[in-house]
């Protein structure tokens, strides 16, 4: 019955924004729990601030006047303004980050337009922007991310942010498209994740414990100083799931510094640091006769190893801002370690990677002519290397109790280090009218040295050729809450080392980097008053020298450049807040994506797939979602998600089905007394008990005569609870 209702509800969620508001008084302002007040989407006429309604929990009064707050973007922007950025940004603030179970950052991320997020488990995803990463393999590329200044992205442009702990995010922002003047290597965008700091001045602390279904737990204490001079926050997590099916069963846990010393008013120092230790199994993907019939089997050969993956990771890194005069400039260090074990039916790999880079970036503004011309420009270098070994799996020799380490298979050293040297201008045209232009250079270089067995070791080196990236994009402002802009950019991405390598390993110096011109237009709003803003943007890319992973053995890849791909499409989103009476607020929102996403040119192993709708990528992607506002801070939530159909394999012979997910939320956040306040939740993922697939694996290859296998299941409907105090000294 359910099911039947969806539509109904979507498009009662529709017509609603058709509406007047209603009850829009000055007096006593909606009651918003803390987790929501961010998303209230009232604008002021001038600087676009947001509203924020501050409230009494406890008693339902008014105790303080509407306060108000900067919507603002990264500070590696040219401009901290979302309405003045030429572009397609998408952000989530804290309270969407933990709209659901605190755990998973996958269903946050898949409500925004353009942007899926595959997941087969916490530790195995796949994230693709307009497509682009769509047919990786395994794990996300082609998309840089960065969580505050410390790189998420390693040498060989594999992207990981799911072992950063939701609970310690601010607030994530999206960038779709190759802004390659400022980012380099990213065709498909980049994710921005923002640690969270202190908030208010003194000591916080705060426990939380999140209980669900398949054993889930997560327990987090935090503890937060903030002082005038500088602040610490200090963060311990412990994450645990049995999970669904065999085999899957995932611990987590992780200590977190952070925070700023020396601050004044033109600089601060700013530090970070983070342990991470995770060990996972791994079901891995199914064929579709089990994947119909018993969803929560694993893979026979990955549970007869009980294969998993299990590492100890570090990050740490320092930034420090200052401003003389107009200029100011941010200056970045970071060093990231990570020692990785992972035992696999067809063998073990262990693996210690090692990077560390610097970035610095000058901002300022002049006067050219009579225009007001804003810059940035900087530098970047990174260094990414590894050494790696394989082992033989005696797991068939050790009776039933999985993987046993035998005799060493191979050895591999890699270094892959790049720079990027960017710089853009934004230049006031006239009144309503604003030129921004830019330019990225990015020199990269790599060694590969098989170092095991000694009678057949090697040593080699290659760098590509300097990529040079334009952008430019023109905005036009009718009225201040207002603007339309279109933009040309151009992006590339760069093969992982494991694409750049023949059969035999060696380097193939005939591989290219993917690349890339991106044409957008597109408008942001704010309408009804300042009550409803909406989004819109078309573009479209052709991406040239299309990297294909060619399957050569079980884990083994090579890598060739076999033709084109389009990726066009709209992307539309509308979010609205509905007074619908002193004491009730409702906020909804709708994103959609509608999507053209093929392979123009594609010939690979003489079968010529030109034509074909690109794999792993649904067409249509609609989300929709509210939240209503209660007295004494009562709030739920709701949001729905409908995917459509993807392609599995490159000849479209085989497609996953689409699929409708509805999940929900309700809380209540009190202050039992000053500066002590608690927040108790519950909620129900897949609330419909849809069966789909959360992530598949692309042109996956049965060997020794076995189906292919294709399919990660999604969790049938979950349930979960979370408790949480905070008091502030």
């Amino acid at each position: 019955m359910l099911k039947k209702l969806l539509p109904l509800l979507f498009l009662i969620t529709l017509n609603a924004f058709a509406q007047d508001t209603i009850g829009r008084k000055k007096t006593n302002p909606v009651f918003i729990p803390q987790e929501i007040q961010d998303d209230t989407l009232i604008k002021s006429p001038n600087k676009g601030p947001e509203f924020h309604h501050v409230i009494d929990y406890a008693h339902g009064v008014q105790i303080k006047s509407i306060t108000l707050e900067e919507l603002t973007i990264s500070r590696y922007h040219i401009n901290d303004s979302l309405l003045n950025a030429p572009a397609s940004i998408s952000i989530l603030s804290q309270s969407q980050i933990q709209r659901n179970n605190l755990s998973d950052i996958s269903p946050v991320l898949n409500t925004l337009p353009g942007v899926f997020m595959q997941s087969g488990g916490i530790n195995t995803n796949r994230i693709s922007i307009r497509g682009i990463g769509a047919r990786t393999p395994y794990g996300t590329n082609k998309i840089r991310a960065f969580y505050g200044s410390i790189p998420l992205t390693s040498g060989d442009s594999e992207t990981t942010i799911e072992d950063i702990d939701l609970e310690i995010i601010d607030r994530v922002e999206v960038i779709k498209g190759p802004l390659s003047s400022l980012y380099g290597a990213g065709l498909g965008g980049a994710i921005l994740l923002t640690p969270k700091l202190s908030a208010a001045t003194g000591s916080t602390g705060k426990v939380s414990t999140t209980h669900g279904s398949f054993g889930l737990m997560k327990n987090t204490i935090g503890y937060s100083l903030d002082t005038q001079n500088g602040s610490l926050n200090l963060s311990y997590h412990k994450l645990e799931t049995d999970g669904y099916r065999d085999n899957s069963a995932y611990e987590r846990e992780g200590v977190t510094l952070a925070g700023e010393l020396f601050r004044k008013e033109n600089s601060r120092l700013t530090y970070f640091g983070n342990y991470t230790y995770l060990k996972a199994y791994i079901p891995s993907s199914i064929d579709k006769e089990t994947f119909e019939n018993d969803p929560g089997a694993a893979a026979f050969t990955w549970n007869a190893a009980k294969g998993y993956e299990q590492y100890d990771s570090w990050l740490g890194g320092l930034a420090y801002d200052w401003q003389l005069g107009k200029v100011k400039n941010s200056t970045s260090v970071f060093i990231n370690f990570k020692e990785n074990y992972e035992p696999r039916p067809f063998d073990i790999l262990a693996q210690d990677t090692k990077a560390w880079g610097a970035r610095t970036q000058f901002s300022g503004d002049f006067k050219l002519g009579k225009m007001k011309t804003e810059f940035v420009a900087g530098l970047e270098y990174f260094n990414d290397g590894f050494e790696g070994s394989t082992y033989a799996n005696l797991y068939e020799d050790n009776n039933g109790q999985g993987s046993l380490q035998g005799e060493r298979l191979t050895g591999t050293e890699q270094q892959r280090g790049f720079i990027n040297a960017f710089a853009q201008l934004r230049v006031q045209l006239a009144r309503k009218w604003e030129l921004q232009a830019g330019l990225n250079y990015n020199k990269t270089q790599f060694e590969l040295d098989n170092t095991f067995p000694e009678a057949s070791s090697s040593s080699e080196s290659y760098a590509y050729e300097g990529i040079w990236s334009p952008q430019v994009s023109l905005l036009y402002k009718p009225s201040p809450l207002q603007t339309l802009y279109a933009s040309v950019s151009r992006g590339f991405s760069l093969p992982s080392i494991e694409e750049t390598l023949t059969e035999d390993g060696t380097i193939n110096p005939n591989i290219k980097p993917e690349n890339g011109y991106n044409f957008e237009v597109g408008g942001k709003f704010w309408l009804q008053d300042r009550n409803l803003y909406a989004e819109i943007s078309l573009y479209r890319m052709q991406v040239k020298d299309l990297l294909v992973a060619q399957r050569v053995g079980d884990d083994q890849y090579v890598g060739v450049n076999a033709g084109e791909t389009l990726h066009q499409g709209i992307e539309a989103s509308i979010t609205h807040h509905w007074q619908i009476s002193p004491a009730f607020a409702l906020k909804r929102y709708v994103a959609v994506s509608i999507g053209q996403y093929e392979f123009t040119e594609f010939l690979n192993n003489d079968v010529d797939y030109s034509g074909n709708d690109l794999t792993g990528v649904p067409d249509n992607k609609i989300n929709a979602g509210i939240t209503l506002l209660a007295p004494y801070g009562l709030y739920l939530t709701a949001d729905y998600y409908y995917v459509n159909r993807l392609p599995l394999n490159d000849a479209n012979s085989l497609y996953a089905d689409s699929y409708n997910l509805l999940n929900g939320k309700a809380g209540w956040r009190h202050e039992l007394f000053k500066g002590f306040t608690t927040h108790v939740s519950a909620g129900v993922n897949n609330a419909t008990d849809t069966k789909y697939a959360s992530m598949v694996l692309v042109n996956a290859t049965g060997f020794g005569g076995a189906s292919p296998r294709y399919y990660y299941p999604g969790l049938p409907v979950n349930f979960y609870g979370n408790v949480s105090v905070n008091y502030s000294f």
